[in-house]
């Protein structure tokens, strides 16, 4: 363990954060991870999580490794450390091997305080030199849930990740997430091999925010009836991206200003659509679930969902960027029967049976042009749509069959994220002079490089392609060709802009594929109760909605909110939450022994005035928990 220097870490806080205090339970954290000591911190949406990284980074020499799934989440914490004048790197798909060596070169030598990794970037022969060179203070685990198979993000990948303590003896592990079950915690420590841990856990209950399920056959109009009564920022969320630019005009069209946000869109307008909603320049933003990672915005006061989650997790991150300033705010799922029949498709269509998984492997293979004993090392883009399309697949089952194969050995899969253009020039000042002089034709290209971009033979500078096209009156394709040419020539190093996911071969392609059975039938049971416990917030009509949301994550002993639909229909009756504790098990005990004539039950029910109890009686029908037959006879309903 490297000796942690004696700064004060709230002045840390304060010179960078510009806060005086810390949040609940961040101070204790990052003691332990200073003092050398293995930790595990859940903390909610909102809760902090980069800091309790971050800041024993910067009061401890050295490097700080971050490991992380999601390209893009990296490339905003690197965007806003460099900002705020800390030096950090990323190493990710779609990088050129210079880019990469030019980055760890500057881990190596001191100069940076922060090294970002996707999972699979940890085990590439380039790190495998370089890691025993650096001065590695701490192991930062991001999304730590996807170590575990019984979470909903599960990446194969992760699993490895126990080996990095092999390769740095002594060094801290801080896995962080927003978003684990009790069952999730004890995996990620068991699969991370955490020593003596440390486990830090804030509630996930959120007393402003109230929870509300709506169902309504006409969602627009009901979206901007809530948006014109409830004041103040919003997120909308919704699955398809085509969807969200429809949903941002039409919110226009009705004078709610609006825009539309997904991982499509090129990374300059993502950025100047995020800072315009930042500084409240913009009310609502239409997004896919690429919206809302690494913002800490605390003046949102509604995020509404169009379409069904497909994780308890999922929706409780989403939902919990509304009221982080402690004002009330409001999480809304808004749903018809459209779809409940497309949420019921996609549970049914998402999980692939064994030999989906075999003919996925062998389809892309094909696709690829890749022979039996090739393909060992081979990366490519990778084009789901495309892909889905020539081989007649499901895009759902094929992104699912991909988890298994990447589990198995057999690929690696990153997903989408835009890297725009990059130039380096790997000639030294006089060459690249001699080379002008000598070549006329793409000295105006190289001359406004120079005068555009700074630090072009230090490193890789991104390009914006368009500008400079437009500056020299090219058009984009005859631009590329200069850049390439001179790629060629060897005067740069160009790397095109790159948005679609990547798919590596790690092995040579088999003849026969052979799937571990015992993974496949846990992940089923897992993806079977995720989308049970969906169906359960959904259509629940008696239960309180943060209770609901609490015991999924085990917080058992918490008393109903007051504020959600469910609480404000209980409200009607006029019960104590005793007095309907009672009332519903003397209900339910009677009616799930035998069904029971209306008059009969009033009559055996003694512990409640019976226009109490014929109100709950009539609200648990309305609510589908109650069936009445033909005969006038009330039962217990199975779906309750």
């Amino acid at each position: 363990m490297n000796k942690v220097q004696n700064k004060d870490i709230k002045s840390i806080l304060s010179r960078y954060w510009g806060f005086t205090d810390f949040r609940s339970l961040q101070e204790d954290i990052i003691q332990a991870v200073m003092e050398g000591k293995d930790a595990i911190a859940l903390l909610p949406t909102g809760g902090g999580k980069s800091v309790c990284y971050q800041i024993p980074s910067l009061a401890m020499d050295g490097v700080t490794i971050v490991v992380s799934p999601l390209i893009a989440l990296m490339k905003d914490q690197i965007y806003r450390l460099n900002n705020l004048g800390i030096p950090a790197v990323a190493l990710f798909s779609g990088m050129k091997r210079r880019e990469m060596e030019i980055a760890l070169d500057s881990c190596c030598f001191g100069k940076t305080k922060f090294l970002y990794l996707s999972p699979e970037r940890l085990f590439t022969e380039l790190l495998e030199v370089r890691i025993p060179q650096m001065n590695i203070n701490l192991i930062a685990v991001d999304e730590a849930h996807c170590i575990s198979q019984w979470g909903y993000d599960f990446r194969p990948s992760y699993l490895k990740l126990r080996e990095i303590r092999n390769r740095i003896p002594g060094v801290p592990v801080l896995a962080v997430t927003a978003t684990a079950t009790k069952k999730v915690l004890a995996d990620i420590e068991e699969k991370l091999e955490l020593v003596d841990v440390q486990i830090f856990t804030k509630s996930f209950e959120r007393k402003n925010l109230a929870y509300v399920v709506q169902y309504d056959e006409n969602k627009q109009s009901k979206l901007i009836d809530i948006l014109r009564k409830v004041k103040g920022t919003s997120i909308v969320y919704t699955r398809n991206r085509k969807k969200t630019k429809i949903l941002s005009e039409l919110l226009n069209q009705n004078n709610i200003q609006a825009d539309f946000y997904h991982a499509g869109l090129a990374a300059e307008e993502r950025e100047l659509k995020q800072k315009r909603w930042t500084d409240d320049e913009l009310r609502v933003m239409v997004s896919t679930n690429a919206f809302g990672m690494g913002i800490d915005k605390p003046n949102v006061r509604t995020v509404i969902h169009m379409d069904i989650p497909d994780s308890i997790e999922a929706y409780f991150q989403e939902a919990g960027r509304a009221g982080r300033d402690g004002k009330k705010s409001y999480a809304v799922l808004l749903y018809h029967d459209s779809d409940v029949s497309n949420f019921e498709f996609l549970e049914n269509n998402s999980f692939p049976e064994k030999q989906d998984i075999i003919n996925t492997y062998h389809s892309l293979a094909n696709y690829f042009q890749i022979a039996v004993g090739a393909g060992e090392g081979e990366s490519y883009d990778f084009d789901i749509q495309l892909f889905t399309e020539s081989f007649e697949l499901k895009p759902t089952l094929v992104l699912n069959a991909l988890r298994f194969l990447e589990h198995d050995g057999l690929i690696s899969y990153v997903e989408a994220s835009y890297t725009p253009s990059r130039v380096m020039f790997i000639v030294s000042n006089n060459v690249l002079y001699d080379y002008q002089v000598q070549h006329m034709k793409t000295e105006p290209l190289i001359k406004l490089l120079l005068r555009s971009y700074g630090g072009l033979f230090d490193g890789f500078a991104q390009i914006n392609e368009n500008e400079l096209a437009a500056r020299l009156n090219l058009s984009k394709e005859q631009l590329r060709h200069q850049l390439t040419h001179l790629t060629k020539q060897g005067i740069l190093d160009y790397a095109p802009r790159k948005n679609l996911p990547q798919i590596t071969f790690l092995c040579p392609r088999p003849g026969d594929i052979k799937i571990d059975s015992g993974y496949w039938k846990n992940r089923k049971t897992t993806f079977k109760e995720r989308f049970a416990s969906v169906k359960r917030y959904l259509f629940s009509r008696t239960i309180c909605r943060s209770q609901l949301l609490l015991r999924y994550f085990d917080e058992k002993s918490t008393s109903a909110c007051g504020t959600c639909d469910v609480c404000l229909r209980r409200d009607k009756l006029e019960l104590t939450n005793k007095e309907y504790d009672l009332v519903m098990n003397e209900i339910k005990g009677r009616l799930e022994v035998k069904p029971m004539i209306l008059d009969d039950l009033v009559s055996e029910i003694t512990i409640l005035k019976e226009k109490k109890l014929l109100n709950a009686i009539h609200w648990l029908l309305d609510a589908n928990q109650l069936e009445l037959s033909d005969d006038n006879l009330l039962s217990w309903s199975k779906k309750g």
